[in-house]
């Protein structure tokens, strides 16, 4: 049987007059989108276009909520309580809920952003929060979580359905979880070495640290950052070595109902 995976990318994450990564070149490539909620990135217009053409291209759509925090896109780390937290996800997965149906669309996941998700990787309070917020909204939500991370085990408790997130262009430490971008080279820019990386991922089933350490991981999905500059070239040459591979490429819901 040949080996399937979804290829995701975190998009909309413009704002007003600015846009952030090129969406509509991501969207021929991608199989599932990770939309801004409004917080970190993103606004009503954004997210209507966003949602429009992913109708158009048959891609599928997730909440991507993160931090309420423009200045910092997200990316700065927050302490909240766990209940606060909470909403603030609910809200942002509701507000992509609302302008979905204006394309009569489905949101099928949720994938923390930035500093979010780093944060809920690695605290049981944060990620539980997360996933408590996912199940009073939609229970069928799919839960995008690192492989052993506590979101995963979060999800899991919870009874969610949960997807296996790798990322073409991120390094990892050696407990799993990806290296700061305060290090140089955290981000991978170079398409040919991440295609390269990203085939033996998921043939492999593992990742490999920036130490060189191997990690058996389980890949439902694969990420790719659409704000960076090479995120389009970075998603085409992993697209592209994949299919060469033989590996058949889906949505995200598609993955999770195989199994």
């Amino acid at each position: 049987m040949a080996r399937r995976v979804n290829l995701n990318a975190d998009m909309g994450e413009g704002f007003g007059a600015y846009d952030i990564g090129n969406d509509e070149a991501l969207l021929s490539i991608i199989g599932s989108a990770n939309v801004a909620c409004g917080l970190h990135a993103g606004d009503p217009n954004v997210m209507h276009r966003l949602v429009m053409r992913a109708k158009e291209t048959g891609v599928s759509i997730g909440a991507h909520p993160g931090f309420n925090d423009l200045w910092g896109f997200g990316r700065r780390r927050i302490d909240m309580k766990p209940h606060d937290l909470e909403l603030m996800v609910a809200y942002q997965i509701g507000a992509l809920q609302a302008i979905a149906a204006y394309a009569g669309l489905k949101v099928t996941h949720v994938k923390p952003h930035g500093a979010l998700n780093n944060m809920a990787a690695e605290i049981p309070d944060y990620a539980m929060a997360i996933g408590r917020a996912i199940r009073s909204v939609d229970p069928s939500l799919i839960y995008v979580a690192l492989t052993g991370s506590e979101m995963d085990k979060a999800g899991k408790s919870l009874d969610l359905p949960v997807a296996h997130e790798a990322f073409v262009d991120r390094l990892y430490d050696d407990d799993g979880n990806l290296t700061s971008r305060k290090i140089e080279g955290a981000v991978i820019k170079d398409p040919q070495f991440a295609a390269d990386r990203v085939v033996r991922m998921v043939l492999d089933q593992e990742i490999i640290s920036r130490n060189g350490k191997r990690i058996p991981t389980r890949i439902d999905t694969l990420c790719v950052h659409g704000d960076e500059p090479t995120a389009v070239a970075v998603a085409q040459a992993a697209h592209d070595a994949l299919l060469a591979a033989g590996v058949e490429l889906v949505t995200i819901p598609e993955m999770v109902e195989r199994g």
